[in-house]
């Protein structure tokens, strides 16, 4: 299948696409960026005739299910939601039922490590017809229960996990969405402790176990049709390789899709030979990068078909194998030349499709294509924020003191430099930044800050090298590597050198803790957000289960900032979640005791009810953290440098 879309209706499009943004660019409100997002999520059903909107009713979000038939999408939607639970997701199961995941707060419990309370969820679950009417049926499970895949043997049933049996292992049931009858196809159990997972029709086909002697994972497979289990490969974590199944060949069922770096620098796609054990061909790679997933088929008679692969450097980039989806995803890029475009919901004949468009100077849209040819608008993530309240992203790489290449992204903001500058490091740190909208950063910049978020030694995606590099240097080389960054942006004359901070959250409020200790301090400020201050209490709170402590603990080593408060020589501004379940909030509550001990400049702020990670923050968590940063940034860091 070839999209078509004639020169006359591109111009159309175009023009639409022209007339939504305003001219003129003003300072938006906070809450621009700090509202939830207005459109969570968008879906159309497989044979595309109803389209579910995930919509927001306040700035809080208070999420409702909208159901529109996309025949008329101006006629007014069904509207399905809950005043005691929030809606979080939905799954189209087919044509005549929906799967809908509700979550709510229930009380909080006390932590085992003592910084605080916290909060508990109850999940619940339930099916409601396609088009929202009728009544809802409770998906009856002890716990969370999670929707893993449809089954291409049967269109009423589906496979769910969920720990029936309370011995913290998931069990995998098939249940049956018109009748509710259940019956239990793998049994969770501790010989298998890494889960399971299936294969393009359902079958359950991956199961991973632990070999604690070996510090190893151990990934097995199973034949089409067979019971028995194939141990495929072991994974020893000291040597933290690459290795995870991606999927199953459905034109041979014989061979899987692997991402592993067998013995190269970066991981590559390959096909396996399930008999053999052996990697037979290199799929796809890079040198300078990781691979990142397969694209494939999810269509009625090509289920796991192999259509391409994805990976990131300046932008999102996607490789097609697959002619037809290449000449698709090529023609509805070109329709938004200036962002980056994804499928994100299709029905099964492409006649209706769910375009997801995001970038650096879009915040998030998300539109309706039908029969090829129509473009309907759905509204936006962030209504408030239009391009031109943008900022300007570029990739770049700088040279650490020690000659190791750093790729980083560089948000400037309007104006002519040198700039008052911002450094924002990832959290993980095993993980990485990457391109797209990034809400602190265009945050800063639409503010008149240039924001470098620089992905260091140790951060994962560019390599083992690189990756390894930053093994047990925290506070050490992995800080050099943020304080070289901003040298560079100095040298270009980019960054006002009496003008620089750093802001981060996770790792990042760790390096920043770390930033007001240094001497010959380059920073006039640092903000802490959700920082690890105590690295003994970091391997005995993150890491809660002893795999987990092994493979991270040897590691995750380097300077303990509580240890150092007094070595503090700028003024740092802490924030931290009260309920944060990842970096217990004791890390900054030390901090700041031994802060007022050693009679340092600092302030101190508490989000009451926020966790750790930024999707679980709300509207009044956000709102208070982007205030009190840019009147800390304005009003005590720069300010106090220049006086």
């Amino acid at each position: 299948m070839k999209i078509i879309i004639t020169k006359v209706k591109l111009i159309c499009l175009f023009y639409l696409l022209a007339c939504m943004a305003p001219a003129i660019a003003e300072t938006l409100p906070i809450n621009a960026f700090a509202m939830r997002p207005a459109i969570q999520q968008v879906s159309v059903s497989q044979n595309g005739k109803m389209l579910g909107m995930l919509r927001g009713q306040s700035l809080n979000g208070d999420y409702l299910l909208e159901i529109y038939q996309t025949a008329d999408m101006k006629a007014k939607p069904v509207r399905l939601g809950s005043k005691v639970m929030e809606m979080t997701r939905f799954t189209w199961l087919n044509d005549d039922r929906l799967w809908v995941e509700f979550r709510q707060n229930v009380n909080k419990v006390k932590y085992k490590f003592g910084g605080g309370d916290k909060t508990r969820y109850r999940y619940r679950t339930y099916l409601i017809n396609s088009n929202g009417k009728g009544k809802w049926k409770e998906v009856p499970a002890d716990g969370q229960v999670n929707f893993v895949s449809r089954l291409s043997d049967s269109d009423d049933e589906i496979l769910i996990s969920y720990d029936s049996n309370d011995n913290h292992y998931l069990d995998y049931v098939r249940y049956n969405v018109k009748t509710g009858a259940k019956r239990t196809v793998q049994r969770g159990s501790n010989k298998f402790g890494g889960g399971y997972d299936v294969d393009y029709d359902g079958d359950i086909r991956v199961a991973v176990s632990f070999d604690i002697g070996d510090i190893a994972i151990i990934y097995h497979v199973r034949k089409k049709g067979e019971k028995k289990w194939i141990p495929i490969a072991k994974n020893y974590a000291m040597k933290r390789e690459i290795f995870e199944i991606l999927g199953f060949n459905p034109e041979n069922n014989n061979e899987l899709f692997v991402r592993a770096n067998n013995g190269e620098n970066t991981a590559s796609i390959w096909a396996m030979d399930i008999e053999t054990r052996q990697y037979t061909e290199k799929l796809f790679g890079l040198k300078s990068v990781d691979a990142g997933d397969i694209i494939r088929n999810w269509k009625p008679g090509k289920r796991g078909q192999l259509l391409g692969f994805n990976y990131a450097t300046s932008k999102p980039k996607r490789v097609y194998i697959d002619e037809a989806e290449k000449s698709l995803y090529e023609a509805i890029q070109n329709l938004f030349p200036d962002h980056n475009s994804r499928i994100t919901s299709r029905s099964h004949d492409d006649n209706n499709l769910i375009i997801y468009v995001n970038g650096p100077k879009e915040a998030g849209s998300f539109y309706l294509l039908r029969n090829k040819s129509e473009l309907k608008f759905l509204g936006a993530r962030y209504p408030k924020i239009k391009s031109e309240h943008l900022s300007e992203v570029k990739y770049i790489k700088y040279k650490a003191r020690d000659g190791l290449k750093i790729p980083a992204y560089l948000t400037i903001p309007k104006g002519k430099g040198p700039f008052p500058t911002v450094i924002l490091p990832h959290g993980g740190p095993w993980a990485r930044d990457n391109p797209g909208f990034d809400e602190w950063a265009q945050l800063l910049a639409h503010h008149g800050y240039l924001v470098l978020q620089p992905n260091y030694r140790g951060s994962t995606g560019y390599g083992l090298k690189h990756w390894k590099a930053g093994d047990a240097k925290w506070g050490y080389e992995m800080q050099d590597d943020l304080d070289d960054g901003m040298h560079y942006l100095v040298k270009k004359g980019l960054a006002d050198k009496d003008r620089l901070a750093m802001f981060g959250w996770s790792y990042g409020g760790y390096t920043a803790f770390v930033a007001s200790t240094r001497e010959n301090n380059i920073y006039k400020c640092a903000i802490a957000g959700a920082g690890v201050s105590d690295m003994d209490k970091l391997s005995a709170g993150i890491y809660d289960n002893y795999f987990s402590r092994k493979i991270a603990g040897p590691h995750l080593k380097g300077l303990s900032p509580v240890d150092t408060v007094e070595k503090v020589n700028i003024p740092i501004f802490v924030i931290h979640g009260d309920i944060d379940r990842r970096v217990d909030i004791a890390h900054s509550r030390a901090f700041v005791k031994e802060l007022k001990k050693h009679n340092k400049f600092y302030k101190y702020t508490e989000l009451k009810g926020a966790d750790h990670f930024y999707s679980t923050l709300f509207y009044n968590h956000k709102t208070t953290l982007y205030t009190e940063l840019l009147d800390w940034l304005e009003n005590t860091c720069f300010k106090t440098a220049g006086e």
